[in-house]
């Protein structure tokens, strides 16, 4: 006897809905987002359960809490529906979205594994965040006024003074207020990075990603903490598509007449770019990789990278290449538990 249950959850509330193995409705429930009250609601449902829900701010709390008093737990990005919309008729949609089987794809969720780890990049994330909007925000005002040339001295506490100083009576304290506020930012970034950096040097893999062309610590910490396993990806193409390095192409009227008026499938498919469902924090890792091995000079990637501008293709579309190439290694370095090495990653030459 199988149930499959959607549940929509709230900060305040959350919409259960149980349905059958023929699609019968069985039972809908509003209860209060409180942990033991929803342990005890799937102790009562008998049978085999099916639980769905959206990824949110509840996600990871609802996975860790469920999992053991449920058969299957499914995690689904969430959908926008041009009909209807309620805490009712989502949920209820849930439950028959995992009954007919028709989730396309399930966020990976990986409870207790890199967990400091993965909360100090949570941490360093939003605090670079802060600190870049921060930097910008003070900047902005000088600006404003018609200076230039501060470079970055408006950020120095020994250096501003000067520059304050060249800001009208009605602006110099709002810039001492903002440059406080940059002073604390970077302290609590500081203290974040040295927390990240401690984290990842308790971690073996880390240290081994970090010998990758452009990652170092942070950026294999950020790896590790958002893809978990390599295992997720059976190939690069996989993982390619992951960081938003897969290259998407269009076609359309693929087969056409030859002379002798056979049909022939065209020999070119339009390229539209890369793909846009991706990961965006790995696809900026990954990128800004390929911008450190433009500076590389004496890394065989850089030699491939030089060889492909010479060769008239855009700067571009050669970083991704590059970037591409970066991402493949890493996730062959992490399988195999292998330092990187760079004969392996060095483009093959051409058949005569």
């Amino acid at each position: 006897m199988d149930r499959y249950i959607g549940l929509d959850a709230h900060s305040q509330t959350c919409t259960l809905a149980v349905m059958g193995t023929t699609g019968r409705r069985l039972r809908e429930q509003v209860m209060e987002t409180n942990g033991k009250l929803l342990v005890d609601f799937f102790k009562s449902i008998a049978g085999t359960k099916h639980l769905c829900f959206e990824e949110g701010t509840h996600s990871e709390w609802l996975y860790e809490l469920l999992k053991p008093h449920v058969d299957e737990v499914v995690v689904i990005q969430p959908w926008r529906s041009g009909g209807q919309k309620s805490d009712s008729i989502d949920s209820w949609g849930m439950a028959e979205r995992i009954r007919t089987g028709s989730i396309d794809c399930a966020v990976f969720k990986a409870p207790g594994i890199y967990s400091e780890l993965r909360a100090a990049v949570r941490a360093h994330r939003a605090l670079v965040g802060d600190l870049v909007r921060a930097k910008n925000r003070l900047k902005a005002i000088y600006r404003s006024r018609g200076l230039s040339g501060m470079g970055t001295e408006v950020y120095d506490p020994n250096e501003r003074g000067k520059w304050i100083k060249k800001l009208p009576a009605h602006r110099r304290k709002l810039a001492t207020i903002l440059s406080s506020e940059l002073d604390a930012v970077t302290n609590v970034h500081e203290e974040a990075e040295q927390w990240l950096l401690e984290e990842a040097a308790r971690c073996s893999i880390t240290k081994l990603l970090a010998t990758a062309p452009g990652i170092g610590m942070i950026r294999a910490a950020q790896i590790i903490a958002i893809v978990v396993s390599p295992n997720r990806f059976r190939t690069r193409q996989q993982f390619w598509s992951y960081c938003g390095l897969g290259i998407v192409t269009r076609s359309s009227s693929d087969w056409t007449r030859d002379r002798r008026g056979n049909f022939v499938r065209r020999e070119t498919a339009l390229t539209r770019g890369l793909n846009r469902n991706r990961h965006p924090m790995l696809k900026a890792i990954f990128k800004g990789a390929a911008q450190n091995v433009e500076s590389m000079t004496k890394h065989p990637l850089h030699a491939d990278y030089q060889r492909m501008i010479s060769a008239g293709m855009k700067p571009t579309l050669a970083r991704i290449t590059v970037a591409r190439k970066i991402a493949a290694a890493v996730l062959a370095m992490w399988k195999n538990k292998e330092e990187y090495d760079p004969a392996k990653s060095q483009a093959k030459p051409h058949a005569a």
